[in-house]
């Protein structure tokens, strides 16, 4: 691989700008004069202009660096591809399929539509199953997928269509994300799928997954959301998630670790949204969903703008949903506070009108809000569980998810 110091930034076939880093590794970004004349900024906090986004200001990098992997998925990525543990370099191998739309490449190599994907038989897929994606064997050798999936889960971003898996090859897009179980957390897939579904009957916009696999080895397959599907061809849209459309490091997501407070997501909401009045009303019904249902790990990376043409926006549907509470190794400590407090099991009616009178709403709207959403996961929380042992079989670990869901809503529903 060729040690470019430039990336060529692309959304389809179009050339966006280019990335160069400075002796230090910091990244600036650069809009090229067409998509200055066409496109729009690819983040809040990069309006269109004809000067650079300086490595000083660091908004670009922080930006960027938001696509990569975090924690041991981005260490074992560095391992495997024998580069060095930086953003740019990052970028520069993994670019090419990011969250959203964007592509980002060498400087001189050109986004091409030839892309292909390469099947799967079954053998290949339980290879990748039983390795939790973190190694392609010799049949991959050589057309290796590159693609660049956030965050610090085990997963691996493939095409399928709706009977085989694929993995992309070149500039193809994927339309599915695999989420493996992993050591210390393998119930995190069932989780997730569990918790998902719930909210889904709780009417929240969410994301459509599915849970597949043996007894032994099972994963989360979730359908991207950032992706429309035109028969057989898929094409990218743009998205950035709320430390990227706050100018914030993937280091900042937590409110705790000088990351954002709700009130001012929901802020950004009402400010950039096209229907600000639903997608606000459904950030609030998701902060309410997690409390009442143990999902601890609800942060700004979690949430999501979705671009729509001429750079109009709305909230994405929400993902990553877990009862982290659930998992005895994890932090019990809301990723953003209710009324300035983190600890779930003290929030009360009080902390719940602190949180709406710094959101600017009435205490009525949201007592009303929570009650509703509290009835709501209660009445359809055996039926999910029902519903989940009809196709999965019985699985023992989700007692420990009602445990933590009833508990909380019981709590929470006695105060109104």
């Amino acid at each position: 691989m060729s040690d470019t110091s430039e990336l060529s930034v692309w959304m389809q076939d179009q050339i966006v700008g280019s990335i160069t880093r400075d002796v230090s590794g910091i990244m600036d970004f650069r809009y090229a004069e067409s998509w200055q004349k066409s496109g729009y900024g690819i983040s809040q906090r990069m309006p269109l202009k004809t000067t650079y986004y300086s490595s000083s200001e660091g908004v670009a990098h922080r930006f960027f660096s938001n696509l990569l992997p975090e924690g041991n998925a981005r260490d074992r990525l560095c391992r495997n591809l024998k580069i060095p543990d930086t953003d740019f370099d990052l970028l520069r191998s993994l670019g090419s399929e990011c969250a959203g739309a964007l592509t980002i490449l060498p400087e001189k190599e050109q986004n091409t539509t030839d892309g292909s994907y390469k099947k799967l038989n079954d053998q290949q897929f339980e290879d990748i199953l039983f390795s939790k994606g973190s190694t392609l064997k010799p049949w991959a050798q050589g057309n290796l997928p590159r693609l660049s999936l956030a965050g610090a889960q085990e997963k691996l971003a493939v095409y399928y269509d709706g009977a085989n898996f694929y993995l992309p090859q070149k500039s193809a897009a994927s339309n599915h994300i695999i989420k493996f179980e992993i050591a210390g957390y393998s119930n995190v897939p069932a989780y997730e799928y569990f918790l998902t579904e719930l909210a889904r009957s709780c009417a929240l916009p969410v994301v459509a997954c599915g849970f597949y696999g043996s007894q032994s080895n099972r994963y989360l397959l979730v359908e991207r959301y950032d992706r429309l599907q035109n028969g057989a061809t898929v094409q990218r849209r743009h998205q950035e998630d709320f430390c990227q459309a706050l100018g914030l490091s993937h280091n900042n997501k937590y409110q705790a670790f000088n990351g954002p407070s709700f009130a001012q997501c929901l802020e950004l909401v009402r400010e950039v949204c096209a229907n600000p009045i639903d997608d606000s009303e459904s950030l609030l019904q998701w902060l309410v969903f997690n409390l009442l249902c143990g999902n601890s790990d609800g942060h700004a990376k979690n949430i999501s703008l979705l671009y729509g043409e001429n750079g109009s926006l709305s909230l994405a549907p929400f993902y990553d949903l877990v009862c982290t509470r659930a998992i005895d190794h994890i932090d019990a400590k809301m990723a953003f506070s209710i009324g300035g407090e983190f600890d779930p099991g003290r929030i009360t009616k009080e902390h719940m009108h602190a949180l709406a009178k710094e959101c600017r709403i009435k205490p009525s709207y949201f007592d009303a809000l929570v009650t509703k959403m509290g009835t709501s996961i209660r009445r359809h929380l055996d039926i999910v569980k029902t519903d989940f042992e009809e196709k999965h079989g019985p699985y023992p670990a989700l007692q420990r998810v009602e445990q933590v869901i009833n508990k909380m809503t019981q709590k929470i529903l006695r105060e109104y």
